[in-house]
């Protein structure tokens, strides 16, 4: 059996796995985001920089109620000297509380709204910063994480606790300790890593359950098509037209 061949097989074991770890909280989020939009909330993603927050948004099939949370502070000033120093670069708790904050303040979210955390470690300080702030001004937390892998990591946040302990929902995408799945002999580091489509899986089927219970409500939410099909792109701006004014 080819590597290819594992990899399809490990990958559809991870799915499963998935299913029997995380059906349940999946259904809860959907649950969770369906009566929120019913209520004229909004759901927002934010993750690390992995396949999250770009599969999700302006996907063809995807909800229109889907926003992105990006947030960064850029700081140029370099200087050789400075740097061999080692003056500056310095990221400390109050900087990592100040920016999350300022980030929550200038964003749309508001306490009706979901909140959509991707994280496969969950130990860094801004995801865990930003589920801690968000909950305290009552938005509904989900954390998309690798509980096996991140329960055996310390966390590099000032309270020692990691995403998977600060929001109000887990998401277990049921990736491995340390990511891949493949090894080699002869090839020193594992490969290909489950967290990505694990995460893509997990949040489609969050999708289908909102589709199913908005649809059930009365309220079938407004739904992406492709723009590459003839007229494509006047249905999408007619789209996003209509949820501008429905709001699901």
């Amino acid at each position: 059996m080819s590597l290819s061949q594992v990899y399809f097989e490990r990958i559809c074991e991870q799915i499963k796995e998935l299913e029997r770890r995380s059906l349940e909280t999946i259904e809860q989020a959907a649950e969770a985001c369906a009566q929120r939009l019913l209520r004229g909330g909004v759901i927002h993603v934010y993750d690390t920089g992995h396949l999250v927050s770009r599969e999700l948004i302006n996907r063809a099939g995807g909800l229109a109620a889907f926003s992105p949370l990006h947030f960064d502070l850029q700081v140029t000033n370099t200087n050789p000297y400075r740097e061999a120093q080692g003056v500056g670069a310095q990221t400390t708790p109050e900087t990592v509380r100040c920016i999350v904050r300022a980030a929550l303040d200038r964003s749309r979210i508001t306490p009706d709204d979901v909140l959509i955390i991707g994280s496969v470690s969950g130990k860094t300080p801004f995801p865990v910063e930003l589920a801690i702030q968000a909950r305290a001004r009552g938005v509904y937390t989900v954390g998309l994480t690798a509980h096996d892998y991140s329960s055996r990591l310390a966390s590099e946040h000032e309270s020692g606790k990691r995403l998977f302990e600060v929001v109000d929902l887990v998401i277990d995408n049921a990736a491995p300790y340390g990511d891949a799945m493949l090894t080699l002999d002869g090839v020193e580091t594992a490969f290909c890593p489950a967290s990505g489509i694990g995460a893509a899986v997990a949040l489609w089927a969050v999708v289908a359950g909102i589709v199913e219970r908005l649809a059930a409500a009365g309220k079938p939410p407004t739904i992406l098509a492709s723009i590459n099909r003839p007229g494509g792109m006047e249905r999408y701006k007619q789209t996003i037209e209509q949820y501008k004014q429905r709001g699901y």
